[in-house]
C-alpha cells in the first residue's frame, strides 16, 4: 500500500489539472466579456433625455453692424460664436458656454421666424437690442494674444451643442438670459409684464459668491430727485416674489422697480437706499434683469459638475433641448 500512494498521487493532481485549468483559462475572458457587456454609468449630472446629435445647418443670420452701418451675412454657428464671445467672458466653465450657446441660437432663430426683416434686410443688430456680436477681426483686436486659447474654447461650446436650440411645447422659446442674480430669476411677469411658463422664477444661490453681487451708487438728493422725476426720496412698498422691488411711493406718485431702476442706471431691481445729508446711497444685489438664464448661476452649476443641458432644463422651466432641422423648412418657407 506504502509503495502505490505516490502513483495514486500523481494520478489525482493529473486529474485534478484537466478540471482546473480550462476553468482557470475560460474566466478572466468571461469577466471581460462582461465588463463590455454592461453600459457606460451615468457621468454626474447627466440629463434624463439625452440632446439631440450636434448638426451643422445651412442657415444664415444678417446683421446689422451699427458702427458700420452695413448688413453682414454670417453662417448661423459663427454668429453664435461672435455671440458668446461678446456676451460670456471666455474663461467661464464649458458647461456654462454650452448653456449660453443654445441660449444665443434659439434667440436669433426664433427672431428669423417671427420678426419682419428691418428696412435694411437685417435680422438682428449687433448690439444689447438683441443680442451683442462680435466679428474675428474685432475678437483678435480686444483679445489680443489670448485670442486662440479663447476662442478655442468658444468653438468648442459652438460645435459641441451646433444646431440644438431651446423649445417649450414645440415652438422656439424667449431664451433671456443676464449676469446675475440676486439668488433668485424673477418670474417674467415681475419684469417684462408677460407671463412665459417656461420663466419662473428659481434659485440661483451661486450667484451670492460673485464679486461685486453688491454694489453701491452715490447721488445727490437733487440728482436723485430730477432723474425719477419726483419731489421725495420714497420708499419701497411691495416686492415680487424674488426680492426685487415692484412699487416705489413717493409722496403718491408710483414707480415700479424697473423704471426707477432704468431711470437710475442701476445694476438690479434689487435694491434699497438711504439718505445721508445731502447724498443718497443705492445699494444692489445681483447685476441684469433677472428673467430667465443667470450667466454666473449657470458657471456656478457647472462647477458644482452639472452639464449644459441640466443648466438650460433648471433655468426655463418644462422646455426641451431640440434641433434647428425642424425650423429650418419654416425659416425657408418665410423667406
Amino acid at each position: 500500500m506504502k509503495k502505490n500512494k505516490p502513483i495514486f498521487l500523481l494520478i489525482t493532481f493529473l486529474i485534478a489539472l484537466v478540471i482546473i485549468v480550462p476553468s482557470l483559462l475560460v474566466l478572466p475572458f468571461h469577466a471581460k466579456t462582461k465588463e463590455r457587456a454592461a453600459p457606460p454609468a451615468a457621468a454626474p449630472g447627466a440629463a434624463a433625455s439625452a440632446a439631440p446629435a450636434a448638426v451643422q445647418s445651412n442657415i444664415a443670420v444678417a446683421v446689422l453692424r451699427t458702427k458700420q452701418n452695413k448688413v453682414e451675412t454670417v453662417p448661423l454657428e459663427q454668429y453664435v460664436a461672435g455671440v458668446i464671445s461678446a456676451e460670456m467672458p471666455a474663461n467661464f466653465e464649458l458647461e456654462a458656454l454650452k448653456a449660453q450657446a443654445l441660449t444665443a441660437r434659439t434667440y436669433v432663430l426664433r427672431k428669423m421666424l417671427g420678426s419682419p426683416l428691418s428696412a435694411n434686410k437685417a435680422n438682428v443688430t449687433d448690439t444689447v437690442a438683441d443680442q451683442v456680436y462680435r466679428s474675428t477681426e474685432e475678437l483678435k483686436e480686444a483679445w489680443g494674444k489670448d485670442y486662440d486659447w479663447k476662442m478655442k474654447r468658444i468653438q468648442e461650446a459652438v460645435q459641441g451643442t451646433a444646431g440644438q436650440v431651446l423649445s417649450y411645447h414645440g415652438d422656439l422659446i424667449t431664451a433671456f438670459f443676464f449676469s446675475m442674480s440676486n439668488g433668485q430669476t424673477e418670474n417674467s411677469e415681475d419684469y417684462w409684464g408677460s407671463p412665459y411658463p417656461y420663466l419662473r422664477s428659481v434659485a440661483s444661490p451661486w450667484d451670492k459668491d460673485v464679486p461685486k453681487f453688491e454694489m453701491e451708487k452715490e447721488f445727490s438728493v437733487s440728482q436723485f430727485q430730477k432723474l425719477l422725476g419726483v419731489q421725495t426720496i420714497g420708499k419701497v412698498t411691495e416686492k415680487t416674489s424674488a426680492g426685487r422691488v415692484k412699487t416705489v411711493d413717493f409722496g403718491g406718485k408710483k414707480l415700479s422697480g424697473r423704471e426707477v431702476r432704468e431711470k437710475l442706471d442701476l445694476r438690479s431691481a434689487d435694491f434699497t437706499w438711504k439718505q445721508s445729508g445731502d447724498k443718497v446711497i443705492v445699494t444692489t444685489r445681483g447685476y441684469g434683469h433677472g428673467v430667465g438664464m443667470s450667466q454666473y448661476g449657470a458657471n456656478g452649476m457647472a462647477k458644482e459638475g452639472k452639464n449644459y443641458q441640466d443648466i438650460v432644463k433648471h433655468y426655463y422651466q418644462g422646455i426641451e433641448i431640440t434641433s434647428v432641422s425642424q425650423y429650418e423648412q419654416k425659416l425657408t418657407a418665410k423667406r
